[in-house]
């Protein structure tokens, strides 16, 4: 039997985001709006075992890569063991996590030992005072830190992803790209997208401009980075360095999508600029089987829609990206 995921435009679908949490220990203000607090109940959220389950269901139809996110997915308590559950599941090729980086120095070996393969850090700025401004919280000192861990364990490429916000730190470019090829680190700049009044409230940057001015200082030449994302990537001439760049909203890569994401609560999120979902857990817990889970995923799929809106209609998703997944 084709076991291949695919959804109802031909698109393969080999790639699952997975939020362990919706809370977050930083309040980044194009992500979270000041003073937010609906957050889910814990008892809402998916459960170590049904994270297991669901997980191990995609896998049986043909996902290769899981990303664990957030929130910021180290804040929970138990997102090493969920880690570890689902690192070496057979036929899974690639379990990577995306985080804020505070928490990262003390989970660096667990997490290299539990199966986790590539990670990918978020840092906006390389100034102590701006990052306070961006995040809330004076916690570049400890980003760094966990930065250094990480290379210490082993972990390899590590990729920093640089949300650009115009008249924040675009200026930042030039510095956080001599930083990152100094260090072995693979570079990601990301447009902001509209998700929530937060994501509409910051202004964007033109990332192909960011692009053609590093291009020419750089010297750089396209090249390919090992990943499951949507980035377009440039590398230096001596392959040194790399940075990337994803573009949902100047040059949108819906053609090419081959990911899903999954909620802290167990929504199946079809696409991260509509509202359509699957309600995974309370499937789940009305004692759904393995072969029922699998078969309401593969149909919830096939709904998957062509391309997002967020241009057309950047008013529409309500939600915030704390509780999208990442």
């Amino acid at each position: 039997m084709n076991t291949r995921l695919r959804d109802g435009h031909g698109r393969a679908i080999d790639y699952l985001r997975l939020s362990l949490t919706d809370r977050c220990d930083l309040r980044c203000t194009y992500c979270m709006p000041e003073g937010f607090r609906d957050f889910e109940t814990r008892d809402h959220w998916l459960t170590a075992e049904e994270i297991r389950r669901v997980v191990a269901a995609f896998v049986g139809l043909g996902v290769r890569r899981v990303r664990l996110t957030g929130g910021e997915p180290l804040t929970r308590r138990e997102a090493v063991d969920i880690a570890h559950s689902i690192g070496h599941l057979p036929g899974l090729d690639d379990l990577s996590l995306t985080t804020n980086g505070t928490q990262l120095a003390r989970h660096a070996v667990a997490l290299r030992d539990a199966g986790v393969k590539r990670l990918n850090v978020s840092l906006d700025t390389l100034d102590r005072d701006r990052f306070t401004a961006i995040t809330g919280h004076d916690a570049l000192p400890a980003v760094l830190a966990g930065l250094q861990a990480a290379s210490d364990a082993g972990f390899g490429p590590i990729k920093i992803n640089m949300v650009l916000l115009g008249g924040v730190n675009e200026d930042e470019a030039e510095a956080m790209a001599d930083y990152c090829i100094a260090r072995g680190f693979v570079l990601r700049f990301i447009e902001v997208m509209p998700l929530g009044e937060s994501g509409r409230r910051a202004s964007p940057v033109d990332l192909p401009a960011i692009r053609r001015r590093l291009q020419q200082r750089l010297g750089l030449i396209d090249g390919v980075v090992p990943g499951g994302g949507p980035a377009r990537y440039l590398t230096t001439a001596d392959r040194r360095g790399s940075i990337g760049f994803i573009t949902p909203m100047s040059q949108h890569f819906c053609e090419t999508c081959n990911r899903v994401r999954i909620s802290a609560e167990g929504k199946l999120l079809l696409c991260l600029g509509q509202e359509d979902s699957l309600d995974l857990r309370t499937l789940l817990r009305a004692g759904a089987s393995d072969k029922e889970l699998g078969e309401a995923i593969r149909a919830a799929v096939l709904r998957k829609p062509e391309r997002h809106e967020f241009n057309s209609a950047p008013g529409k998703i309500v939600r915030i990206m704390a509780q999208t997944g990442g």
